[in-house]
């Protein structure tokens, strides 16, 4: 995902050749104790072995032998609303960071601007999870990781998604609806209940189950960290993260 710039390699030809011809004036010097001469076979030495290293450098950035290339992915976190798929998404992102990669993280909130909500009925729903697709499969192409966390509920348009991108890891967050509801600092649950939220998961109609391979995890039976954990070797089992 990174490539070696000529300036790079210029820089680092420089930096090591005055180390190395340092310490070749010190060796002379203290084996002749002439600093002339010394001072004469370094600056001989200096700009021969500058061009050498330089070469030898940029030969090997176009061997591929050693070189190991990571596609990225878009791992898609899904579940009802309150479900935890936020926080274990963010904490999937700080760790993939760690790793040195380029990642984006979508969600509802963080693309409010670029994709305007149109609705809450399975038409518009589904249209709006297949235009997030869309702009993941570009990430996605230009060598960045995607992590997106959407409620997403209905299959179709997962499926849609999955087939847009190369590498597509869906997590199924299936925490208790009970839970849920009593990690809902917002209200929202009751705000269904009391239909002034209509279409609402959970309330008015069940999360549909993909019909493929998916990760299922759950906040009743691990932790934020371990399902975090867990998702990260699920996804090295297939990409074999650096």
């Amino acid at each position: 995902m990174y490539k070696e710039t000529h300036l790079r390699s210029i820089v680092k030809t420089i930096s090591w050749r005055v180390l190395a011809t340092l310490t070749t004036i010190s060796l002379i010097y203290i084996f002749i104790g002439d600093l002339t001469v010394a001072v004469s076979v370094g600056g001989i030495e200096v700009f021969l072995k500058m061009l050498v290293y330089f070469l030898h450098e940029r030969a090997w950035d176009k061997i591929k032998f050693g070189k190991k290339e990571i596609q990225p992915a878009v791992i898609w976190f899904t579940g009802l609303a309150k479900s935890g798929k936020k926080d274990i998404a963010k904490l999937v992102e700080e760790k993939l960071k760690n790793k040195g990669y380029k990642v984006a993280f979508l969600d509802g909130r963080s693309i409010r601007n670029l994709i305007p909500e149109i609705g809450y009925t399975r038409e518009d729903v589904n249209l709006h999870i297949k235009r997030v697709g869309f702009l993941a499969k570009k990430l996605e192409e230009h060598g960045v990781f995607v992590v997106a966390s959407f409620l997403s509920p209905y299959k179709e348009s997962r499926e849609f998604v999955k087939n847009l991108c190369q590498n597509y890891f869906e997590i199924f967050v299936n925490t208790p609806l009970e839970i849920c509801k009593q990690r809902d600092e917002t209200g929202v649950y009751k705000l269904a209940e009391q239909n002034k939220i209509q279409n609402f998961p959970g309330v008015h109609f069940d999360y549909e189950k993909s019909d493929y391979e998916v990760l299922e995890v759950s906040l009743s039976k691990n932790s934020t960290q371990e399902i975090a954990e867990n998702v990260i070797n699920y996804v090295n089992k297939s990409i074999n993260l650096a």
